[in-house]
């Protein structure tokens, strides 16, 4: 019976169909409701030699809905699906052929527009009037020319189609400007349609404040600044723009340098030096008032960029975000390809998508990795966001970290990008009599009130996708008065520039857009001293110095892995620290690794995709000075840092739909370990689809903080372990293997053959100044050997 009732609605939606004006020969986008408890066998749908695929797949409070596009002449592999189920056995079971999967879908109809709604926000009313974003299949077709064909199709529904679009695997993107009521009456627009969104609005903000100096002291530190050589690398701005006209950034910005993704826009910051200004000062000298108040040299080891990503009049207009952020990176990359550049991203739009990727985010990753569409790999820093009218609502209390309106926002849930959090030292409200009532709100090391974390997002979310933010940075404090009235006092804030009609040349600012300029600022440093460090070594430098603060412990206090979770969801990792990330000591002693693997090829003889190349790496390890040191405890640091290649299309993040090209792990030689030992551990690993890290790891010798199940979620993966010396003294090995991901799983876009980069940075480092690590670890330095495991 349940076979005949699905056989039937399958039949009614091909006369449903026609109905709607499709013709026969026309591929048929199929919707099949599934019962909650059928997310592992939502792949089973597609059957990609014959051309069938997924679109998306939606969980929702009543089960999942996942909707197939089926080719021409191929319902027939649906239907003998379904009759299978209804005459044949397993010879083995005795049970129904496919029972699994007919028996968890409830039933199947011809898709709407409403089934490739894929956003959390409500579906549309019919004659509401939006930019839509749409998501375009394209399988293996010439993305421009699919989009040609839906633009064409569009037209003649007076919808309005923006130029751009997003590339990416199997997927367009663009905006289309109309009505629900103009979607329903062509239904040819479907055939190309994999899913719907409602596009971003931006939310930034723009903190207006009374400058506390005069002219005289800008003059002064300008006569004390060193420019930036010709070859420094840069701190590039997506921003407003920037007021190239201030004496302190023209010191640092040529201006060829500043740029609009629109000539029409002009390179000028827009409104009156806000945003873009304000963050430039940050990102050029950071907070000013040390360099203001001091009467030394200032010398600027990187210099400024900017691209105006944001038109100068009206309201932010709603965009293709992501290709407007990658058309501003390859316009400025055009000018200067040679220049080492971290880009600022401190603009950001809601928080919606809880933690899952968007069309921005995931732009912003296939930024990042670089390759044929993106060029050369890009390190980029996204602001989390900013809480907004929770600050000063009556029900805000801080901190806020569980509401669901308070996650990370759009683009920081990028796995590629350093996301940035706000915290914050400043809590000195000043000596201004409006003030007096008020006290701080954050205390000190703490998170700044408004800073976004992704301990908001669901907690699917939250145990599938990365770490967010990476680091936390000075963002400034808030300040509570005797009513409960909120404000940032100018001494809460940070001292930055501006350039307003007035004349004024300082402002104050806060959140996390300072704080994201700050940590750009901190990257293009470590590119000025180590010009030839990759993208991915730079972010994991950033990561790997970071630590928490006290404060940060007593929020979240011991050392239990649920606690260690919860303090890396609100800090990340916590405050990164230059000189820690510069510079090796005696008893402080950093390793860097730079290389590729190979994480798939293809078995000729069964055709299938499998795991080739780990790489087991030698260390030139202090042997000798650790055995010595016997039961004085030590740390051992380990970050790995990669990009990935994104897949976003909402189809479930499972097997080969998994958002990730690839994933990189790593595992430590154990006190205990012999070789022959260690190689099975990790080549077991590697192997293990479900991604187990390290099995047996609750019997590791070493205790690490985050630990191996934990560690492995983005493409970043830090963690540390103190240990007695003599228990250090035998590790002296670190494997990096392979996981699975979207490049081994979906065989057919042939990306299996495909070089992952990674950078591998590990730290020893114990309390004794006396101890010479370094020298000897610098004695024994050899190239580093490697293992390759096939």
């Amino acid at each position: 019976m349940h076979a005949d009732k699905l056989l039937s609605q399958l039949e009614q939606s091909a006369s449903e169909a026609q109905r709607r004006g499709l013709e026969p020969a026309d591929p048929t986008p199929l919707t099949f409701e599934l019962t909650r408890e059928a997310e592992d066998l939502i792949g089973s749908l597609e059957r990609l030699r014959s051309g069938i695929h997924l679109l998306s797949a939606i969980e929702g409070p009543n089960g999942i809905r996942a909707t197939v596009r089926v080719p021409d002449g191929k319902r027939s592999i649906v239907e003998a699906v379904f009759n299978r189920y209804k005459t044949e056995t397993n010879t083995k079971s005795g049970r129904p052929k496919h029972q699994d999967l007919v028996e968890n879908i409830e039933s199947i109809r011809l898709a709407t527009e409403a089934d490739l709604w894929t956003d959390s926000l409500a579906f549309p009313q019919p004659a509401e009037t939006l930019w839509w974003e749409v998501w375009l299949y394209v399988g293996a077709n010439d993305h421009a020319a699919v989009k040609q064909q839906f633009a064409d199709e569009a037209a003649s529904a007076r919808l309005e189609v923006n130029p751009r679009m997003l590339v990416f695997p199997e997927r367009a993107i663009v905006l289309v400007w109309g009505s629900h009521e103009q979607w329903q009456r062509h239904a040819r627009l479907f055939l190309h349609v994999a899913e719907l969104r409602r596009a971003k609005p931006l939310n930034s903000e723009y903190v207006e404040s009374s400058p506390r100096f005069q002219r005289e002291l800008i003059d002064d530190l300008v006569d004390r600044v060193v420019r930036p050589s010709p070859h420094a690398p840069a701190v590039c701005l997506l921003d407003t723009g920037v007021a190239h006209g201030h004496p302190l950034l023209a010191l640092g910005l040529e201006p060829n340098d500043a740029q609009a993704v629109e000539l029409s826009w002009g390179a000028r910051d827009h409104h009156a030096g806000r945003h873009g200004t304000t963050m430039a000062g940050l990102a050029l000298y950071g907070s000013l008032v040390d360099a203001l108040q001091s009467s030394e040299l200032v010398t600027l080891e990187h210099r400024l960029e900017s691209v105006k990503i944001l038109p100068p009049n009206g309201e932010n207009r709603l965009e293709v975000y992501g290709s407007v952020t990658q058309e501003a990176i390859a316009r400025i990359e055009s000018l200067q390809p040679q220049r080492r550049r971290v880009f600022n991203l401190a603009v950001t739009a809601d928080c919606r998508d809880g933690g899952l990727p968007s069309s921005w985010s995931a732009a912003v990753d296939q930024t990042c990795v670089g390759g044929a569409l993106a060029g050369e790999p890009k390190l980029i820093c996204v602001a989390a966001g900013n809480l907004r009218d929770q600050i000063v609502g009556d029900d805000y209390e801080y901190p806020m970290l569980r509401d669901s309106s308070c996650g990370v926002e759009d683009p920081g849930q990028s796995w590629n990008a350093l996301t940035v959090g706000a915290m914050t030292e400043r809590v000195d409200v000043g000596p201004d009599p409006a003030y007096a009532d008020y006290t701080p709100i954050a205390m000190p090391g703490d998170l700044c009130p408004t800073s976004r974390v992704s301990l908001a997002w669901p907690e699917a979310a939250r145990d599938g996708w990365p770490v967010k933010p990476d680091v936390v940075m000075e963002g400034g404090n808030w300040a509570v008065g005797p009513g409960q009235e909120r404000c940032v006092p100018d001494d809460l804030g940070l001292l930055t520039t501006t350039l307003r009609p007035g004349g004024a040349l300082l402002s104050i600012t806060h959140d996390t857009s300072p704080a994201t300029a700050l940590a750009a600022r901190m990257a293009a440093r470590i590119w000025a001293r180590y010009p030839d460090l990759r993208a991915e070594i730079v972010r994991g430098l950033m990561v790997h110095s970071a630590r928490w603060t006290s404060a940060m412990r007593r929020r979240f206090p011991g050392t239990s892995k649920a606690m260690i979770q919860d303090r890396l969801r609100c800090y990340g990792y916590g405050v990164p620290d230059e000189a820690r990330a510069l510079r090796s000591a005696e008893n402080l002693v950093t390793l860097i690794y730079e290389g590729a693997l190979t994480p798939y090829c293809r078995d000729e003889k069964s055709k299938t995709i499998k795991t080739k190349e780990m790489h087991v790496h030698e260390l030139p390890w202090p042997t000798a000075t650790l055995q010595q040191l016997g039961h004085e405890r030590v740390q051992l640091r380990i970050t790995l840092s990669y990009f990935v290649e994104p897949s976003p299309g909402r189809r479930g993040w499972t097997r080969r739909h998994r958002y990730a090209s690839h994933g990189l792990r790593f595992a430590v030689f154990r006190p205990t370990d012999t070789e022959p030992r260690f190689l099975k551990r990790v080549s077991t690993s590697a192997l293990d689809e479900t991604e187990a890290d390290d099995p047996g790891s609750n019997g590791d010798d070493l205790a690490w903080v985050v630990g191996p199940q934990k560690r492995g979620q983005g493409s970043i993966h830090s963690d540390w372990c103190d240990a007695t010396a003599a228990e250090l003294a035998v590790c002296n090995k670190i494997a990096v293997y392979p996981v699975t991901g979207w490049w081994r799983e979906r065989k057919h876009l042939e990306r299996w053959g495909e070089s992952a980069r990674y950078s591998l940075i590990v730290t020893l480092e114990t309390a004794r100044n006396d101890v010479q690590l370094y020298s000897e670890i610098k004695s024994a330095i050899r190239i580093p050997s490697e293992v390759t495991a096939r």
